[in-house]
């Protein structure tokens, strides 16, 4: 029996995508390459902007004829998307074909979702509920590198924002779990190790003692072995002097940021309810800088937020050139139902975002630009994560700072550390080959 789960959206789903996989495999599935060959199609879904849904609906509508032929194939429908007011009884009428419908608390159920879909029953719960890590085994497919949420949820309610309507408030794993699976990953031999959270800044303000992401990180700095340390996403507002001192003082915990800041705008920052000021954010960069030599800082940046001005875009572009991010993540504003800034007057015609986001690229992939070129003649470590499927007999990987990196070797180097001297650059891209010398 075969499984083929689409997995969309950020990195929280690729880890619960690894769940999925767990109880799926502990049912005695195996993963399979080609949907039309698998007995279970799971969809895990995302929200985040309506060309996700779009593109969801339209994968699970490719199905209905699939479904006409083989009878006893199970469809789940599970995450972000089918958590939303609404979705889950539009996916029953839209598809009826779709046997499982589960929420982003609700993956605890699969086993028993599966089990009755194949007695013709079906299955749907949107519930919030709790559940621990610890109640999955899970079947990690993105070695060298492993996933580890440390929480769940957000408080913070940007108003472009459907996160917190669909991952729920935010909800802290207990230090001790999350420092014995990082103990783990590391004796099992995974190098590079990222706490996820939708905001890790905010780890353990609902656990009381005491306990907050600098404490956790000050801990998993102290376990010994050869890993990399990686998290995200930090939100300006949370991020501490004490994190950023934590970062410093271990060199297993990577000298690389992200901190997304979605406008330079304060005015706009205001109406997304983001909590700080243009000026606070470029405070928060120089400390970073300050204390993190060769820092790589990564960001989100949001254009055509409703109200935005011409000044305040060109606020924008004004931060990234003083910022200097290695690379960031630039998207449209979608509007999102169930959202305050769905609702807000002011929205911006579509020939106006798309003009100011092909700006905002045109002035990123300068300034990446120029940071390539600082790099290139020096040696980097790079730890080796995969071969590059467009090039054959090269790999790639990512400095510390997390640059990508490409260089010749095969896939017997994937999950080892190479010193590699950058020879040139290709914008975001950096190509280099294997040396001796010491970085």
């Amino acid at each position: 029996m075969n499984y083929f789960i689409h997995t969309y959206g950020c990195q929280m789903n690729v880890h619960d995508s690894e769940k999925i996989a767990g109880i799926l495999e502990d049912l005695g599935y195996v993963s399979f390459t080609d949907v039309k060959d698998a007995d279970i199609v799971v969809f895990n879904t995302c929200c985040i902007r309506e060309t996700s849904e779009k593109k969801i609906y339209g994968h699970i509508g490719q199905l209905k004829k699939l479904k006409k032929v083989k009878k006893d194939m199970i469809i789940v429908v599970c995450g972000c998307m089918s958590q939303q007011d609404g979705v889950p009884a539009k996916i029953r009428e839209s598809f009826p074909y779709v046997d499982v419908i589960l929420g982003t608390s609700n993956l605890a159920e699969l086993k028993d979702a599966i089990l009755q879909a194949k007695r013709k029953r079906k299955y749907t719960n949107t519930n919030f509920c709790i559940y621990q890590e610890e109640d999955f085994n899970q079947l990690r497919t993105s070695y060298p590198n492993a996933w580890v949420n440390i929480n769940y949820g957000c408080n913070n309610f940007c108003t472009y924002c459907i996160v917190p309507y669909v991952r729920g408030r935010e909800r802290s794993r207990q230090m001790d779990d999350i420092v014995k699976e990082v103990e783990q990953l590391v004796e099992n031999g995974y190098k590079e190790i990222t706490l996820l959270g939708q905001n890790v800044n905010s780890y353990g303000k609902d656990l009381g003692g005491g306990e907050n992401f600098a404490n956790l990180l000050h801990r998993l700095g102290k376990i010994p072995g050869k890993f990399r340390l990686r998290f995200m996403t930090s939100h300006p507002k949370d991020l501490s002097e004490d994190v950023i001192d934590a970062v410093a003082q271990y060199p297993n915990i990577c000298n690389n940021i992200h901190l997304p800041v979605q406008s330079g705008s304060t005015e706009i920052l205001r109406r997304m309810n983001r909590h700080y000021t243009r000026e606070k954010y470029l405070e928060c960069i120089e400390m970073i800088k300050s204390k993190l030599p060769d820092v790589g800082i990564t960001t989100d940046i949001m254009i055509g937020f409703p109200g935005e001005t011409e000044k305040d875009f060109l606020d924008t572009l004004d931060l990234v050139q003083k910022a200097q991010y290695s690379s960031a993540f630039c998207f449209v504003y979608s509007r999102r139902k169930g959202t305050p800034a769905d609702l807000m007057p002011d929205q911006i015609p579509e020939d106006v975002k798309k003009d100011r986001i092909t700006r905002l690229i045109a002035t990123q992939n300068k300034v990446t630009r120029e940071i390539s070129k600082q790099m290139t003649g020096n040696v980097y470590e790079v730890l080796v994560e995969g071969t590059n499927p467009k090039f054959e007999g090269v790999v790639c990987g990512r400095t510390e700072s997390g640059r990508l990196v490409n260089f010749k070797g095969d896939a017997s180097l994937i999950g080892q550390f190479v010193n590699v001297k950058i020879e040139k650059s290709a914008s975001a891209t950096l190509w280099g080959v294997i040396t001796t010398e010491e970085k």
